[in-house]
């Protein structure tokens, strides 16, 4: 059995052992490179040359921004700018959360920290506006994919950099072709849902009275949930969003100001200029610190560790594993000869089922050094990221993953136990609709 091999089979392993509890992928991918290495005879030098300073860069910068824009209130008075636009309709109410999701991750908001924004205002306004949970939590998280293939999104930055880390040739309009993508996807998963939910009752109709704490309201401060923490099983009933929203401190007129200037400028610089997005948003959040005075280590504190752990962890691993040839091999099995579009098929339905458990970047990551074969025996490379890209992302609103339990973490306690089978069903019936759906939809753009 050659190395190459058995890193496919190390790999496996490592995203069968995220079911067990305690488990921590981003540090296992670590140690299994350095082991495997070891086995392999490659220098340890070489190993830790693997790992991805570019991402580490992007990611740290981009999350320090927006968490200085929300320690000054910025975040808080742009939600609530959103809800106050929405005039009470209960229609544009239930989108609010899409719309929220959307821009979060549009403007280059990791989806955990999105979706631990998201969540609470989704469940709130179900909450308070008698709307069903799974209905806004779903179009909550449509609205975060909606913008995941953006410029200055995570996904739409991975997609470009790893394609032209792996010589796979990209037109100069694909930026505009993967946001396009991923704001159809999403316009259409939420317009299925508003017509099934205004069918079926889960989406009242008319307008809402002003919203006003009452007594018997939860508490409305968002939960403060780091990535991958699974919802609690009882305890203190959790804290969902709309009055936070409504009423949350918005800072000073000055702090927004700046602060909102600052995002504007990484926008433009980074898309005009063609400039580093996470060099960008490090100087950003370095300015508005020092400018606002923030408390020392605020926003470091901020920044999720856990995802830069994952990514830097498995990038690593799936540089040694392009070292020792695992991804030939895996190539040549994946193939299916005179025909790469099933091939593109199958390896969409691989990364749907392994994303239902495991984190979607992750596996994202994973499956883009198998598309170079690909696009050379005739599919379109835009296309074949695209739908491999949706394909990863659209089973995430189960209640197994980061996702889910940041859901479920807002959810009441009474409510829980439904939404999770709920959640469940979806997952599962995404798993089998949903790959074949963007490769249908895609795979020839």
């Amino acid at each position: 059995m050659t190395m190459a091999v058995v890193s496919i089979i190390v790999l496996v392993a490592l995203f069968a052992a995220t079911t067990i509890r305690g488990f921590d992928l981003g540090l296992a991918a670590l140690s299994a490179a350095f082991l495997l290495g070891l086995a392999a005879g490659v220098p340890v030098d070489e190993v830790t040359a693997f790992f991805p300073a570019d991402f580490f860069v992007l990611i740290v910068g981009v999350t320090a921004m927006f968490a200085a824009a929300q320690l000054n209130g910025t975040l808080d008075w742009l939600l609530d700018l959103l809800l106050k636009l929405v005039g009470g309709r209960l229609v544009l109410v239930a989108l609010v959360p899409f719309v929220v999701g959307a821009v979060l991750t549009a403007i280059g908001t990791l989806p955990a920290a999105a979706t631990a924004i998201v969540a609470p205002i989704a469940l709130g306004l179900a909450a308070r506006y008698r709307f069903s949970p799974l209905l806004a939590a779903v179009l909550g998280i449509t609205g975060i994919i909606s913008g995941l293939l953006s410029p200055l999104a995570v996904y739409g930055v991975t997609a470009r950099e790893l394609s032209t880390k792996l010589g796979i040739a990209l037109p100069g309009s694909a930026p505009v072709t993967f946001l396009l993508g991923g704001l159809l996807t999403g316009v259409a998963v939420c317009a299925a849902c508003l017509l099934i939910g205004m069918r079926t009752g889960a989406v009242p109709r008319g307008r809402a009275t002003a919203a006003t704490p009452d007594a018997t309201a939860p508490d409305a401060t968002a939960p403060d949930v780091p990535p991958g923490t699974p919802a609690p099983d009882g305890g203190a009933e959790p804290r969902t969003a709309l009055a936070t929203v409504v009423a949350a401190p918005s800072g000073s007129r000055t702090a927004r100001t700046l602060t909102v200037g600052c995002l504007l400028a990484v926008v433009v610089l980074s898309v005009g200029f063609d400039m580093n997005v996470g060099y960008l948003g490090l100087t950003a959040a370095l300015v508005l610190a020092l400018a606002l005075r923030s408390e020392p280590g605020e926003i470091v504190a901020r920044i999720p560790w856990g995802v830069v752990l994952l990514i830097g962890g498995l990038l690593t691993y799936v540089g040694l594993m392009q070292h020792l040839g695992a991804f030939e091999q895996l190539s040549n099995l994946l193939r299916i000869e005179a025909s790469p579009a099933l091939s593109l098929l199958l390896l969409c339905y691989i990364a749907g089922v392994t994303s239902f458990a495991a984190s979607s970047i992750a596996v994202f990551v994973t499956a883009m050094p198998l598309l170079p074969p690909l696009v050379e025996a005739g599919v379109s490379p835009v296309g074949a990221v695209l739908a491999l890209a949706l394909a990863s992302v659209l089973v995430d609103i189960n209640p197994l993953g980061i996702t889910g339990g940041l859901i479920l973490s807002a959810a009441e306690p009474a409510a829980r136990p439904r939404l999770f089978r709920q959640l469940l069903t979806y997952g599962l019936v995404s798993i089998v609709v949903a790959p074949f759906l963007a490769w249908l939809a895609f795979s020839g753009w």
